[in-house]
């Protein structure tokens, strides 16, 4: 009898999660020495100071409010119309680019990623992203049929890296006629860096080059962390830069209520597309739909309610922002703590602005994350450095830890 019953094409899949990997080992201390005695810098959810998960209480107020019915009926496969809108209206940080847009709900910002990657990204070709990233880009590029390829983030200024990202981008428009580029920014995973202005310009100067060849580019922004990376209005303000572009150039926008609204486990995000062209749209929606049926059928009806009733009261959104913006002083602060003390005592984390991580590039991180394991510090090792989360991990227990780092990696 044969042991192996998967198509040839799924058979080799397996899932190697350092983040998890670390979160497990994290816990198995904490189970033997107490959790008070262990530092958990592995996991991408704030972790309020007594090292229990946050919630917002006004998502919490307002998501036991819902009635059952919000809960349990079916939603339209692209989402409720007014949850669309004001995920739109979120993603834009108030203020739609001149153009025409359009919405898909999605399971979580994941689901957002994947559409893209599904509907964007021609089979065997490759798609393009940062070196430093999101491990799970790669395995949706498997699953879907796509390569990822990336570029260098950081120059030996730690600027962001014009020179190879054009390079990068070249080299691969001389053999594709179409290229997707995933850009975490701002509040980067892992790194908590952010493009500036003038890296965007240059960013989409490189693609109006490539759009007058008659290439065509989709560049998909994933901005899970971008309410943690400072004020609205700063953080969105690149996205007008987005107006009247090309139309073989199409920005889509990849939308979380994760860590916004501490709503990780209810997987609700949203693809946006924005572009200057109609046809573009009309496409989007069309095959969205599609890929939304084939993948989920629809999504958390719930969660999109609760994202429009917060919305849409004035009250209650003064509230649900002011702790939001709590939150996101903690980990401001936290962050601090471990940069200030990386600069004293020699230790170089990479370029942060904020978001939940930071990280400190090395060629041994396993065997770094490993040995940090004796003052029971956990966090996650990465192919070129450490992860460490500044969400989940106290201002008390940050003091030191770089400290402790450095040692670890002499």
């Amino acid at each position: 009898m044969t042991a192996f019953m998967a198509a040839r094409h799924a058979a080799d899949k397996r899932l190697k999660d350092a983040i998890f990997g670390a979160s497990a080992a994290c816990k198995e201390a904490a189970d033997k020495y107490g959790a008070a005695a262990v530092t958990n810098a592995t996991i991408g959810v704030i972790m309020n100071d007594d090292g229990k998960i946050a919630c917002l209480p006004t998502v919490e107020k307002i998501y036991r409010e819902l009635s059952m019915a919000d809960v349990v009926t079916y939603a339209p496969i692209t989402g409720l119309p007014e949850y669309l809108k004001q995920a739109t209206l979120l993603t834009f940080g108030g203020k739609i680019p001149a153009g025409y847009t359009a919405a898909c709900a999605t399971a979580g910002g994941t689901g957002a990623i994947h559409h893209a990657i599904e509907n964007y990204a021609e089979k065997g070709q490759d798609v393009l992203t940062s070196d430093w990233h999101w491990g799970t880009y790669g395995v949706i590029c498997r699953e879907v049929g796509a390569k990822l390829k990336t570029f260098a983030l950081f120059d030996e200024q730690m600027n962001f890296n014009v020179a190879d990202f054009t390079a990068k981008v070249t080299d691969i428009m001389s053999r594709q006629e179409s290229l997707l580029v995933i850009l975490n920014t701002p509040a980067h995973n892992p790194t908590g860096f952010a493009l500036s202005d003038d890296d965007w310009e240059k960013v989409l100067e490189i693609f109006k080059e490539q759009a007058k060849k008659g290439k065509k580019i989709i560049v998909l922004v994933d901005i899970a962390y971008i309410d943690f990376a400072g004020d609205t209005d700063v953080t969105h303000a690149f996205m007008q830069k987005f107006a009247g572009l090309p139309a073989d150039i199409l920005p889509l926008f990849a939308f979380s209520m994760s860590k916004s609204y501490t709503f990780y486990g209810q997987r609700t995000g949203a693809l946006v597309a924005l572009s200057s062209a109609k046809g573009v749209i009309d496409e989007f929606n069309e095959i969205s739909k599609f890929s939304s049926r084939a993948a989920w059928s629809n999504i958390n009806r719930a969660a999109m309610t609760l994202l429009t009733r917060i919305q849409n009261d004035k009250a209650v959104f003064k509230a649900y922002k002011s702790e939001r913006n709590a939150l996101y002083d903690m980990v401001k602060r936290r962050a601090a703590v471990f940069m200030n003390e990386a600069k004293e005592c020699g230790l170089k984390p990479l370029p942060y602005t904020g978001g939940f991580f930071i990280s400190v590039p090395t060629e041994n991180s396993a065997a770094i994350c490993e040995k940090l394991h004796n003052d029971l510090i956990f966090a996650v090792p990465l192919k070129p450095g450490i992860r460490i989360a500044a969400c989940s991990v106290s201002e008390a227990k940050m003091h030191g830890m770089a400290e402790k780092i450095l040692q670890a990696m002499k």
